[in-house]
């Protein structure tokens, strides 16, 4: 595994994919998800040039904070209970898996500065994720005004787990639908620029439809669950 390499072929194919949609690759972060290696692996990844690590779960997070000689940009991309805000609040510049008023109350209890979260949006519907609606997301976002230390920064979905790329698309489209919706309500505390959306099987999709984050495990650093 050279996550070097690996991330070379990522870029060169994210550059395609926002040359095929006019737009810069300045406008797209990558996000090395590095839940299932060990540290040692995700600081290859740092190594060779990635600023931003996602973790899903709080011992993954603080393990790796322990081991890594730099520190990156740390994003929480997984479900997170109220229980465990405290424990990751300080650590974490993004959260992406806002979908409920109670999670916004404890971390605006525990935050001491604002904190760029991500509104998770069920946008293809699948009873098996998480999220919100797409058509309780505006409301969600008004009702947030309540708690100072959350900033919406944007919005993240995951897409179905299909071959069929229009399927994909859509869920994507929907998604650059609704952050043109909060945007529009023009509301201090939700600039909501960000679209975290597009995986390892999807990022090239999700770029071309306007993805600024993509989240990139397993074709960046591969998976080393076996050892974990």
């Amino acid at each position: 595994m050279n996550v070097a390499k690996n991330l070379e072929v990522i870029q060169d194919q994210i550059a395609n994919a926002c040359k095929a949609s006019g737009r810069s690759c300045d406008e797209v972060k990558i996000i090395a998800v590095t839940k299932y290696v060990s540290p040692e692996r995700a600081q290859q990844a740092i190594d060779a040039g990635v600023i931003h690590l996602g973790e899903n779960r709080e011992e993954g997070l603080l393990d790796k904070i322990s081991h890594l000689r730099d520190k990156p940009i740390w994003h929480f991309i997984g479900t997170l209970q109220t229980r465990k805000v405290k424990n990751i609040i300080d650590h974490v510049t993004y959260i992406h898996s806002l979908d409920r008023l109670s999670l916004a109350k404890e971390i605006n209890k525990r935050a001491n500065s604002k904190v760029k979260c991500l509104i998770q949006v069920n946008a293809s519907r699948e009873e098996s994720k998480h999220g919100l609606d797409p058509e309780d997301v505006t409301g969600f976002i008004q009702a947030l005004k309540q708690y100072p230390h959350i900033e919406v920064s944007g919005l993240m979905t995951m897409a179905p787990l299909t071959e069929d790329e229009q399927i994909i698309k859509d869920c994507f489209r929907k998604l650059k639908t609704l952050r043109a919706e909060v945007q529009q309500l023009e509301l201090d505390y939700a600039p909501c620029h960000e679209l975290s959306m597009g995986m390892s099987n999807d990022f090239k999709i999700a770029v071309e439809e306007g993805s600024t984050m993509v989240r990139i495990g397993t074709a960046l650093v591969g998976n080393e669950s076996e050892v974990q």
